[in-house]
């Protein structure tokens, strides 16, 4: 497991990549290709967010980021009936966020089943959860979690093999076909 920090310059580097992209000569009537606004403005939300309060730890095919928020509110049951608000229960302390990405890519992996472990000093699971995913100004995974107490604690996020179909050659190895945990230390949740 390596751990890395996302630098003041991924942001701007992701978004110069994004806005560069051209196509091949004589696609798309030879014109130019621009990445949607929306799309980029994500990417630098979650680069700045990244810089100002998250961590990075890269492995394997995967980059795994995490935020740490105070707990939040959302919408849930998105059927027949419509989305329903949902405030943070009593006693939640903290949103907490992981965003998988593609390595060799940098795009957010969907469709990936994550539990987050809160782990404090005496190596003692404080709590588990399955991670939602969220649409918001980019997407992620999170939840709200209870944190009994002020401190230092390592979050440590399981990652399971997204359930999508992957195209691709007979000969060829597809991507992202198994998943990975990673650690993150020294995390201060504070109330």
């Amino acid at each position: 497991m390596r751990r890395a920090t996302l630098t003041a310059l991924t942001a701007p580097l992701a978004i110069a990549a994004l806005t560069a992209c051209s196509t091949e000569e004589g696609a798309h009537d030879d014109k130019e290709f621009a990445v949607p606004a929306g799309v980029q403005k994500q990417y630098a939300v979650l680069a700045a967010e990244l810089a100002e309060k998250g961590k990075t730890v890269e492995s394997g095919e995967w980059t795994v980021n995490l935020i740490t928020e105070a707990a939040e509110p959302w919408f849930e049951a998105h059927g027949a009936h419509g989305a329903q608000f949902r405030a943070p229960k009593a006693g939640e302390t903290h949103h907490i966020e992981i965003i998988p990405t593609e390595t060799s890519t940098g795009r957010i992996v969907p469709d990936v089943p994550i539990t987050l472990e809160v782990v404090n000093a005496e190596a003692e699971v404080v709590q588990k959860l399955k991670l939602n995913f969220y649409y918001s100004t980019f997407y992620h995974y999170a939840n709200n979690f209870t944190v009994p107490d002020a401190g230092t604690y390592t979050l440590r996020a399981t990652l399971g093999v997204p359930a999508f179909n992957r195209h691709g050659e007979q000969s060829e190895t597809p991507p992202l076909t198994e998943g990975t945990t990673v650690e993150f230390a020294d995390v201060e949740l504070t109330k």
